[in-house]
């Protein structure tokens, strides 16, 4: 091999080196933007996942005084007819 084709398959080496760098960094800033993206999905106050969860929680929680309120009603009607059936 002379210095030439050396020099050629050096230059050329170096120039995919660089166009796999320039292709990294690309790639690296679409990966940042969709991270940012995902964060404001998750963190987001009003509409995020954390909101979502907080007011799913906050159903439950609401719904289940609720269930507890009409099964504690039919039990004390329930018992209020047999109390009445039997004595009266």
């Amino acid at each position: 091999m002379t210095n030439d084709q050396q020099h050629q398959e050096l230059r050329e080496v170096l120039l995919e080196l660089k166009n796999d760098i320039e292709r990294i960094a690309d790639r690296q800033t679409e990966m940042i933007e969709d991270v940012k993206k995902i964060k404001e999905a998750i963190y987001n106050p009003e509409q995020g996942l954390y909101a979502r969860l907080k007011a799913l929680e906050s159903w439950k929680d609401t719904s289940q005084k609720f269930t507890w309120l009409i099964a504690t009603t039919v039990a004390g009607l329930a018992t209020t007819t047999v109390y009445k059936f039997l004595i009266g």
